[in-house]
Protein backbone atom coordinates (compact mmCIF):
# COMPACT_ATOMS: atom_id res chain seq x y z
CA UNK A 1 0.00 0.00 0.00
CA UNK A 2 0.99 3.32 -0.92
CA UNK A 3 1.42 5.94 2.12
CA UNK A 4 -1.48 7.87 0.61
CA UNK A 5 -3.61 5.44 0.80
CA UNK A 6 -2.80 4.65 4.45
CA UNK A 7 -3.60 8.51 5.19
CA UNK A 8 -6.67 8.66 3.31
CA UNK A 9 -8.33 5.27 5.07
CA UNK A 10 -6.64 5.20 8.63
CA UNK A 11 -7.21 8.36 9.85
CA UNK A 12 -8.32 8.97 13.14
CA UNK A 13 -11.41 10.55 11.99
CA UNK A 14 -12.58 7.36 10.59
CA UNK A 15 -12.09 4.60 13.62
CA UNK A 16 -15.43 4.80 14.60
CA UNK A 17 -17.22 4.09 11.13
CA UNK A 18 -14.99 1.38 11.53
CA UNK A 19 -15.90 0.36 14.82
CA UNK A 20 -19.30 0.91 14.20
CA UNK A 21 -19.21 -1.40 11.18
CA UNK A 22 -17.10 -4.11 12.73
CA UNK A 23 -19.80 -4.49 15.63
CA UNK A 24 -22.48 -4.39 13.09
CA UNK A 25 -20.39 -7.53 11.35
CA UNK A 26 -19.92 -9.31 14.92
CA UNK A 27 -23.83 -9.20 15.29
CA UNK A 28 -24.63 -10.64 12.02
CA UNK A 29 -21.92 -13.65 12.72
CA UNK A 30 -22.86 -14.30 16.00
CA UNK A 31 -26.76 -14.66 14.93
CA UNK A 32 -25.84 -16.46 11.87
CA UNK A 33 -24.02 -18.47 14.40
CA UNK A 34 -26.63 -18.71 16.31
CA UNK A 35 -29.49 -19.98 13.78
CA UNK A 36 -26.93 -22.92 11.95
CA UNK A 37 -26.02 -24.56 15.26
CA UNK A 38 -29.30 -24.47 17.45
CA UNK A 39 -32.24 -23.40 15.31
CA UNK A 40 -34.59 -26.36 15.34
CA UNK A 41 -35.94 -25.42 11.69
CA UNK A 42 -32.39 -25.21 10.43
CA UNK A 43 -31.22 -28.88 9.01
CA UNK A 44 -27.52 -28.92 7.44
CA UNK A 45 -26.68 -32.82 7.14
CA UNK A 46 -28.92 -34.25 4.65
CA UNK A 47 -30.54 -37.37 6.72
CA UNK A 48 -31.89 -34.36 8.81
CA UNK A 49 -33.38 -32.31 5.53
CA UNK A 50 -35.53 -35.55 4.44
CA UNK A 51 -37.49 -35.48 7.47
CA UNK A 52 -39.56 -32.79 6.45
CA UNK A 53 -41.59 -30.34 8.85
CA UNK A 54 -41.23 -31.84 12.39
CA UNK A 55 -43.75 -31.11 15.05
CA UNK A 56 -41.71 -30.06 17.83
CA UNK A 57 -42.83 -27.46 19.70
CA UNK A 58 -41.40 -27.84 22.94
CA UNK A 59 -37.89 -27.63 20.91
CA UNK A 60 -39.39 -24.11 19.14
CA UNK A 61 -40.30 -22.45 22.19
CA UNK A 62 -36.63 -23.33 23.71
CA UNK A 63 -35.07 -21.92 21.09
CA UNK A 64 -37.38 -18.72 21.43
CA UNK A 65 -37.24 -17.88 24.94
CA UNK A 66 -33.91 -17.63 25.32
CA UNK A 67 -31.83 -16.28 28.39
CA UNK A 68 -31.99 -12.55 27.40
CA UNK A 69 -36.35 -12.90 26.57
CA UNK A 70 -36.41 -14.39 29.75
CA UNK A 71 -34.35 -11.49 31.60
CA UNK A 72 -36.09 -8.49 30.13
CA UNK A 73 -39.81 -9.86 30.21
CA UNK A 74 -40.78 -8.59 33.37
CA UNK A 75 -38.94 -5.43 33.42
CA UNK A 76 -40.21 -1.81 31.99
CA UNK A 77 -39.58 -0.89 28.27
CA UNK A 78 -37.77 2.13 29.25
CA UNK A 79 -33.61 2.39 27.86
CA UNK A 80 -33.14 5.35 30.59
CA UNK A 81 -35.27 4.69 33.72
CA UNK A 82 -33.89 8.17 35.64
CA UNK A 83 -34.25 10.51 33.31
CA UNK A 84 -37.63 9.41 32.06
CA UNK A 85 -38.42 9.87 35.71
CA UNK A 86 -36.65 13.71 36.07
CA UNK A 87 -38.75 14.66 33.01
CA UNK A 88 -41.94 12.66 33.95
CA UNK A 89 -42.21 13.85 37.65
CA UNK A 90 -43.32 17.73 38.28
CA UNK A 91 -41.58 18.00 41.40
Amino acid sequence: MAPTTVNRWLRPEVYPLFAAVGVAVGICGFQLVRNICINPEVRVNKENRSAGVLENYKEGEKYAEHALRRFVRNRAPEIMPSVNKFFADPN
